[in-house]
């Protein structure tokens, strides 16, 4: 059995898995998984993942992997993706655990309230820490990204599929990308390589 993927289209996690899984050469099955819908909260997608949410990637002798940048690393072992271990690699991770830790829970959240939810207005308060946490964490972008084509100096790695993920649909939450021009080129740069294609729309 191929390789098979729970997720949600216009997920920036569920890209993250997709992409990885087109540049390392591995066939898949998508299996569309709608969040809006509440997809992941059937008894079916929670015997798999019982935390309820997309991601997860069935592997083809059965086991779950769940976790958007676990199953990035995952199937990066041992590409050009992930560096080797060592200092470079822990300059890959540091961007990981800052993607979920002060990115992601900022910009995919703006993104989710206004686009998904269409209640800017009734979660404005929410809304407004999310621009002003993700408005730092795109400025500890800007100061590397300024000066240097990648997140590391391994050339383009996990870091990049991960933080591309919703930072190319940091417009969508609120986010004038003109505001940072390093972040804005490193965007169309990462898009631009062989395997990459753009998140759709959450409209």
């Amino acid at each position: 059995m191929p390789i098979t993927v729970f997720g949600d289209s216009i997920s920036g996690n569920c890209w993250k898995v997709a992409t990885i899984l087109r540049l390392t050469g591995h066939a898949f099955t998508w299996v569309e998984t709608d969040v809006r819908r509440a997809a992941t909260r059937t008894p079916e997608f929670l015997a798999l993942n019982p935390n309820g949410k997309v991601p997860i990637v069935v592997l083809e002798d059965g086991q779950v992997i769940t976790e958007s940048d676990a199953i990035v690393l995952h199937f990066a072992e041992g590409t050009p993706w992930l560096p080797a271990p060592g200092l470079a690699r822990t300059r890959a991770m540091e961007w990981l655990f800052f993607e979920q830790y002060n990115h992601e829970p900022a910009i995919a959240v703006a993104r989710f309230i206004i686009t998904y939810l269409q209640q800017k207005e009734a979660q404005i308060e929410r809304v407004r820490q999310c621009w002003q946490r993700g408005a730092h964490a795109l400025d500890v972008m800007e100061r590397r990204l300024a000066a240097h084509d990648f997140l590391t100096d391994a050339g383009p790695t996990v870091a990049d599929i991960a933080l591309v993920a919703y930072t190319q649909a940091a417009d969508e939450g609120g986010f004038d990308l003109a505001n940072w021009p390093g972040v804005q080129a490193w965007i169309a740069r990462v898009l631009a390589l062989p395997g990459f294609t753009k998140l759709p729309k959450a409209a």
